[in-house]
């Protein structure tokens, strides 16, 4: 896909969350709109998945769980399963639920306990490293989730063993359900922690999408070494009531906050 149809994508997509929210009566909004434009280059330039379950996949983990609407939204762009499917979402015995599981096709795990994620695609990079495999393995945190002291054992395994096929991506819109990271459970700096586990830094703006694709097309930053990718982002982005309103994190809006969002997205 070219800049312009991957930005046209993007816009596509939020509208798509917030008719899939708003018909559910539940989701997390406010991270939904914050990763689109991360999953929406991942999964339409980067990630090379012939089928959901051809071997020599590359494999895609959302740690950051709760916000499930965005990647139901673009598994069902994907072809993996039928958008219409979406409209059981949240309902008596849909496997359409509020975290990611195995049951729907395209998704590599079950997730949704913060801090899991990364640990999980640590072992499969380092399988794929023993498989003399060239896949690679990416997943998307929240910023939240950071404070999960698995995360930072998952780093040190992952520069121990040199896993150069292992991309991290941070959500960072600085903030959780219980307000702003800085007053909760602060992160900073950041860059410099994580470049102290061993690992090769890259800080991007979430929503950009030329820069995005540029840093990407970047991967490995270092050879030997594993990738970590920090993208500013913002809680809620698109719709302006929702950006950077913490109430946002889990919502739905009215059907007069529909048509707004929707019109503010035209």
């Amino acid at each position: 896909m070219t800049i312009t149809q991957l930005k046209e994508k993007s816009k596509t997509y939020r509208k798509k969350i917030l008719e899939l929210i708003f018909h559910a009566k539940a989701g997390h909004t406010g991270g939904c709109l914050s990763i689109i434009d991360l999953l929406n280059v991942l999964y339409n330039h980067v990630l090379r998945i012939p089928s959901p379950k051809d071997p020599s996949r590359d494999r895609f983990i959302q740690s950051k769980g709760h916000a499930v609407e965005a990647l139901y939204v673009v598994l069902a762009d994907q072809g993996f399963f039928p958008e219409e499917d979406l409209k059981t979402l949240g309902q008596y015995q849909s496997p359409y639920i509020g975290h990611p599981t195995k049951k729907i096709p395209g998704m590599e795990q079950n997730t949704g306990g913060l801090g899991h994620g990364l640990s999980i695609c640590a072992g499969n990079a380092l399988a794929a490293k023993k498989d003399k495999s060239d896949i690679k393995v990416y997943t998307i945190l929240g910023d939240g989730e950071m404070a999960e002291g698995s995360n930072w054992e998952a780093m040190m395994f992952a520069a121990h063993y040199k896993l150069d096929n292992l991309c991290g991506i941070l959500d960072y819109n600085k903030l959780q359900i219980s307000g702003a990271n800085a007053q909760v459970m602060g992160l900073e700096p950041i860059k410099q922690k994580i470049e102290s586990f061993g690992w090769s830094v890259k800080e991007v703006d979430g929503h950009n999408i030329e820069e995005l694709v540029n840093t990407f097309d970047q991967l490995p930053f270092e050879n030997g070494k594993p990738s970590f990718i920090i993208a500013h982002t913002v809680k809620g982005k698109g719709v302006s009531y929702m950006e950077n309103v913490a109430k946002w994190h889990h919502g739905v809006p009215s059907a007069e906050q529909l048509e707004q969002a929707l019109a503010e997205l035209a």
